[in-house]
């Protein structure tokens, strides 16, 4: 387990006490079953999907999602009679997630992916953790104002993701004609921006915000004014296995009733973060706020 995540392993054991039960008396889901035979749980991360899920200076993944998966782990590990159980990190990107999950090679997806309908028919979703808007970010200097002015001009989305569905129907219902580019991860979209490949680009606000703080000169980056309703985040695992969805979930909302949630949320949200020690000045919503008091798996529509 990252550096991050072991930080709060007492706490967690002291919320996930285990009673020794043998593994084999134990009557586990597909999941569980899975995670006791290989003794290992696999995450799966971003690198660069900052606060939630992003690579240090050691190229060690931490962040507010790969937290509150330690969460989930340390109740794995009491369910299972296994302090030992290992855990393993597999990357994964925007376009490959959703298959390692289904595929099992992640146990679960621990980064900022959006919980839509369209998924839920590939995938589950833990109750939600964060909930963001879509915006823009453009250079200063590029005196971009509104939407309206990205008309005829080149944009940028990052492949693979709900935000590059969102702004292929805004530049058809809008009749924008922007030339749509796609990076490969955040920080590739990021990268256009910066060196005027792209004018702007679109993600989670929350995202940007990271992009931002992190950048050699943020100053130089702005937020377009237009704000557009995102998809809520969860944690994402294998569709139909209930057992392991609840133990999740479980893991997730006594975080959240406890008090620790928001423990977590202000250490990567409202403290400086590595790696470069700078504070997101992030306050959580009131649409979370709203989450945290009665969590749901919810998408946008159901």
């Amino acid at each position: 387990m990252t550096r991050s995540a072991c930080s709060f392993a007492a706490l967690c054991l002291s919320l996930f006490a285990f009673t020794p039960v043998s593994a084999s008396a134990q009557n586990l889901g597909p999941t569980l079953q899975k995670i006791k035979d290989a003794g290992t749980i696999t995450i799966g991360h971003r690198d660069s999907s900052v606060p939630f899920s992003y690579l240090d200076n050691d190229q060690k993944p931490i962040g507010f999602s790969l937290d509150l998966c330690g969460l989930v782990v340390a109740k794995i590990k009491a369910r299972l009679g296994q302090p030992g159980l290992k855990v393993a990190y597999q990357g994964v990107n925007s376009s490959n997630r959703i298959p390692l999950v289904k595929n099992g090679t992640v146990d679960i997806e621990c980064g900022s992916t959006a919980n839509t309908i369209a998924r839920q028919q590939e995938v589950a979703y833990s109750v939600i953790f964060y909930a963001p808007q879509f915006k823009w970010i453009a250079l200063k200097s590029s005196n971009l104002k509104t939407t309206d002015d990205l008309k005829g001009k080149a944009v940028v989305v990052t492949q693979g993701t709900n935000t590059a569905q969102f702004v292929a129907k805004l530049n058809a219902e809008r009749n924008l004609a922007m030339k749509v580019l796609q990076g490969k991860d955040h920080a590739e979209s990021f990268l256009l921006v910066e060196t005027g490949r792209a004018s702007a680009f679109m993600e989670d606000d929350i995202l940007l915000a990271g992009l931002k703080a992190n950048a050699a000169s943020p100053d130089n980056f702005v937020f377009l004014t237009d704000a557009y309703p995102s998809d809520p985040y969860g944690v994402m695992m294998a569709k139909g296995d209930g057992e392991f969805k609840k133990l999740v979930d479980d893991a997730l909302i006594e975080a959240m009733k406890s008090g620790l949630y928001d423990k977590l949320y202000a250490k990567w949200f409202e403290t400086p973060i590595p790696p470069k020690n700078i504070n997101l000045k992030f306050p959580q919503s009131d649409k979370l706020k709203e989450l945290i008091k009665s969590p749901s798996d919810k998408a946008n529509g159901q």
